[in-house]
């Protein structure tokens, strides 16, 4: 019963997100496959790098080739790295006016309704096709009471270059996982925000990831700090067509929050079901700050995901609100991680997971509260939904606690449709299809709710398009 799930949704149409552009010698600039030094000198010089990041570089690239991959998650070893393309780009530069972007590439991110979100919600957007930026714009009075927004490789030769220099891989060090230190390695393109003490940003910042290249990698990094007392939300989309060969996502994201400032990062990623999706991402906040994370995670082949907070300062706090959704042939593995350093820290981790099809989806948690962090709690709760009897679904919560004054709970509840919810609806007139497919949205509910209308209801279609099999 469980696997004749068949939705009609004549409303959604996935070729917004599968479609594909041929990129020819003429308009772009594809680097040969593999991590060679060779290749991380050139994208060095493609890039104009300072001298101490081609080192830097170089340095990341010898961690990487003495490193092993990682061997406690998804199989990785259909990834042959040596087919894979460290950098691509277009051969026009980054445009300020969207008018001056590329038809092609243009096009690509009209379907994606970027220049639409900025019009209407957005108070800046980086639109990334391939390796780098292709636009990048911020709203005069934005830009106005000092919120710094653009391209990473703008920040690292302009008057931000010592900031950059002094946060780039700091909180993810070259030396965490073999994946950190290829990012370190070849990263390119991404963003930069600094959002001044006490400026309040009261519409989101977006930036847009598109890989469009078959047999790519993205690499971008993504550096925010949030002073004190300052408050952003930033919202990341991602996407990408899909291939019959391997594409990777390494990127990296580091998030400096200040005293008393808070920042809400939001995620909707829609990759490709060829993806690879190996992304590291990481939170450092100072007393009485406030991390907030919301993330929808779909689509990929393969994920490792695990957005990690640290709580450095006394009182402050994160909360992590997260949805993946495995279906035929993924293996999502994904979950939060959170340190306590701090006195009177708190932090709650609620994540929901939907395996169909036979997809294997896995909650994978860290939480360590450390001697000094004295009066510190932490709630946890991971509740998943397998739809059919293929499906898997694994808990695997890891718990360090090192003082005796602390206050921590875990809850985790794994289980499927309810015949009788089903049979409610249906006996209200609901078909069958569209009942278990409301269900499953308000099981997604706590999620969606988390984020802005138009984002919502994104979230809320791709779980549609899951739940029909047209992804």
């Amino acid at each position: 019963m469980f696997d004749d799930i068949k939705k009609s949704v004549a409303d959604i149409n996935q070729s917004m997100y599968d479609f594909k552009d041929v990129e020819t010698d003429k308009d772009f600039y594809r680097e040969e496959a593999g991590f060679t030094k060779e290749i991380v000198e050139k994208v060095s010089k493609e890039k104009n790098d300072p001298e101490w990041m081609r080192e830097f570089r170089l340095k990341c690239l010898d961690i990487y080739n003495n490193m092993q991959m990682p061997n406690w998650g998804p199989d990785t070893s259909e990834l042959n790295m040596d087919l894979i393309s460290s950098y691509v780009k277009s051969k026009t530069g980054m445009q300020g006016n969207w008018e001056d972007v590329p038809d092609d590439i243009k096009n690509t991110f009209e379907k994606l309704g970027i220049p639409q979100a900025e019009r209407e919600s957005l108070a800046g957007v980086g639109a990334q096709y391939d390796s780098e930026l292709v636009y990048h714009n911020v709203k005069e009075e934005v830009a106005a009471s000092g919120v710094v927004y653009t391209d990473f490789e703008s920040a690292l030769h302009g008057e931000y270059a010592d900031m950059v220099r002094e946060h780039f891989m700091k909180l993810v060090p070259p030396t965490d996982h073999k994946y950190a230190a290829l990012h370190g390695a070849v990263w390119s393109g991404g963003s930069f925000v600094y959002v001044p003490k006490g400026v309040k940003v009261e519409i989101p910042l977006q930036s847009y990831f598109r890989l469009n290249a078959a047999g790519a990698g993205q690499f971008e990094h993504t550096l925010i700090i949030v002073d004190e007392g300052a408050d952003l939300h930033f919202i990341e989309g991602c996407s990408a067509p899909k291939y019959n060969v391997a594409n990777l996502h390494a990127g990296c994201v580091e998030l400096f929050v200040g005293k008393n400032a808070r920042l809400r990062y939001s995620t909707i990623e829609n990759w490709s079901k060829n993806m690879y999706n190996l992304n590291t991402k990481r939170a450092l906040v100072e007393e009485g700050g406030v991390m907030e994370w919301v993330s929808g995670s779909f689509g990929s082949h393969t994920s490792y995901l695990y957005p990690m907070t640290i709580l450095q300062g006394d009182h402050s706090r994160m909360e992590y609100t997260g949805i993946t959704f495995a279906g035929k042939g993924q293996n999502l593995d994904t979950g939060a991680k959170v340190v306590h350093n701090g006195k009177y820290t708190s932090s709650v981790i609620s994540t929901k997971s939907i395996s169909k099809d036979g997809g294997i989806g896995t909650y994978r948690s860290s939480v360590t509260i450390n001697k000094d962090a004295k009066h510190s709690k932490a709630v946890i709760s991971c509740d998943s939904l397998m739809l059919d009897s293929k499906s898997r679904s694994d808990t695997i919560p890891g718990m360090d606690i090192r003082t005796n004054d602390a206050d921590v709970g875990h809850e985790a509840k794994i289980g499927r449709i309810s015949d009788d919810a089903v049979f409610y609806l249906m006996s209200r007139g609901i078909k069958e299809e569209d009942a278990r497919a409301m269900i499953v949205s308000g099981f997604a509910d706590p999620v969606s709710k988390e984020l802005p209308l138009e984002y919502a209801v994104e979230m809320n279609n791709l779980i549609k398009l899951e739940m029909s099999g047209n992804m």
